[in-house]
């Protein structure tokens, strides 16, 4: 068992959870709750991982609050 973390954020414009694993290409998918984003990744990565394993052109460092005066 593998665990992926997601961004995630929610589209103003339609309402909607849009999500991506950080330097996985293609691992990227959308859903109207949480919990539909969460099962439609899960299914895009086990897609992605029949395929072989991921070439990662990134690494997910974090986040980081910038204070702009």
């Amino acid at each position: 068992m593998k665990t992926y973390t997601a961004v995630v954020e929610r589209c103003p414009d339609t309402g909607l959870y849009v999500g991506y694993v950080p330097g996985f290409p293609g691992a990227h998918s959308q859903g109207e709750t949480l919990d539909e984003l969460n099962g439609n990744l899960k299914e895009v990565i086990a897609m992605l991982l029949a395929e072989g394993p991921p070439a990662f052109v990134g690494e997910y460092v974090g986040t980081q609050t910038v204070v702009v005066t």
